[in-house]
């Protein structure tokens, strides 16, 4: 079983920054793609960014410039540094990953709970 953890969420001034993490563990061969996702209240969940294992981002147009997608391959750790954020960035953001469990083993799709990020003043 593979388990993923987030962290780092809460409350945030307009233009204030928060950075989250997700800690993948359990039984992991390797890690594929990740990404953070995000659901707002009475909205669907939307991709916020994505990195594959060899570095490759992207992001939605409504985070460009203001978040930074990064992966710690060693630590199967995911990170989102947000900054500038606004309160239309206010969700529950969600951490996924697709994972080889073993050598032998297809890639399966992983979610983590999510952790809540509110930008209010």
């Amino acid at each position: 079983q593979v388990q993923l953890v987030e962290s780092g969420g809460g409350l945030v001034q307009p233009g204030g920054s928060l950075k989250l993490s997700c800690a993948a563990s359990g039984t992991i061969f390797r890690i594929n793609d990740m990404g953070w996702y995000r659901q707002a209240p009475g909205k669907q969940r939307e991709l916020v960014a994505g990195i594959t294992r060899s570095g490759i981002t992207n992001y939605a147009d409504s985070v460009k410039g203001r978040f930074t997608i990064s992966r710690d391959n060693a630590k199967n750790t995911l990170y989102l540094q947000m900054n500038s954020l606004k309160p239309e960035d206010t969700a529950v953001y969600y951490c996924n990953a697709v994972v080889m469990p073993t050598f032998y083993s297809s890639d399966a799709d992983y979610w983590g709970k999510g952790t809540l990020v509110t930008v209010s003043s």
